[in-house]
């Protein structure tokens, strides 16, 4: 027994060398300290080691970190996106409604020119309805006969003629525009007074464009020159520009001209009217303004009468 326990402690002392030195060499390197930082070596190889297990932990720390941020970021920026978007719109609301505002002021101020230009008395008005249907070309605005107005009344922009009013309630009115082939003005080509170009303008089917008739195919008349009206209608004043001429289908000295006329008032787009108090010129009743062709007349019946009776008195 003792001789194999003697054999085996031979056996084991090798390991129990190594195991010794190994220990010794820990010690020795646990006390060993670095130069000039004064650092123990075990601690600088222990870092060491241990970068290569941090390293990539820390760089997969940071880049989900920096994903959740992204999102996060992302998420912020949608709001704000979404915020910037509606205070975009409210901004292009605003615009909107300020050039509106500038146009209907600029209109506005077109007809306080007309009123103060005008020597008849005009009474401002908003269209609040219109009928564009192909049988009835109408509007309707804001003011009524409590306003003065009448039937007939011409309509008017600053840019010229509309239409007459053909419907009157307390508060509101009813006019029929000039486009609407049932309107008819009395109108002249060129300047009241100098020109002999008179005829009568219409409505057409082409709601874009008014014809003229009755203009003398001797007459020239040239694309380009402006349409007024007369007054001799008993409806529309004289000195009301109509539009401007703009094509012309040439008569001759047997056939009149067929005159093409564009509105020169915005018929299509206008928001605000002004009506003309105009009193229509009343025409002379005939017995009244002609009373010695009456009489004569009279004259003549009454000796055919008496004749008559004379006659058959003889033939009894």
């Amino acid at each position: 027994m003792a001789e194999r326990s003697q054999k085996e402690v031979w056996r084991l002392t090798p390991w129990l060398m190594v195991a010794l030195l190994l220990g010794n060499f820990i010690l020795m390197a646990f006390d060993a300290r670095e130069t000039d930082s004064k650092q123990r070596v075990i601690r600088v190889w222990t870092q060491a080691a241990a970068d290569f297990i941090q390293s990539p932990v820390t760089s997969l720390t940071s880049s989900a970190t920096s994903y959740f941020q992204s999102i996060s970021s992302l998420r912020s920026a949608q709001t704000d996106n979404d915020g910037l978007k509606l205070r975009i719109q409210e901004l292009e609301t605003e615009l909107q409604t300020t050039k509106t505002m500038s146009a209907e002021n600029d209109r506005l101020k077109s007809l306080i020119k007309l009123v103060d230009e005008s020597k008849i008395k005009i009474m401002p008005g908003k269209i609040i309805a219109r009928d564009p249907s192909t049988w009835f070309d109408a509007a309707t605005i804001n003011q009524g006969s409590l306003a003065g107005i009448k039937l007939n009344m011409p309509v008017v922009t600053h840019d010229g003629l509309v239409g007459r009013v053909i419907a009157v309630s307390p508060i509101t009115a009813q006019f029929v525009l000039i486009t609407d082939d049932k309107s008819a003005a009395a109108a002249i080509v060129g300047q009241l007074g100098v020109s002999n170009a008179i005829g009568v303008v219409r409505g057409m089917e082409d709601k874009d464009l008014l014809v003229m008739n009755f203009v003398p195919g001797s007459i020239p008349v040239e694309i380009g020159e402006s349409v007024y009206t007369t007054g001799q209608d008993a409806i529309f004043p004289q000195g009301i520009k109509i539009g401007e001429v703009s094509d012309i289908r040439t008569g001759s000295a047997t056939v009149p001209h067929t005159i093409y006329i564009k509105p020169s008032a915005k018929i299509s787009s206008m928001q605000e009217v002004a009506i003309l108090l105009y009193q229509q010129t009343e025409r002379p009743k005939y017995d009244t303004a002609l009373p010695n062709v009456i009489k004569n007349a009279n004259l003549m019946n009454s000796n055919a009468t008496q004749k008559s009776t004379n006659a058959n008195t003889g033939n009894r």
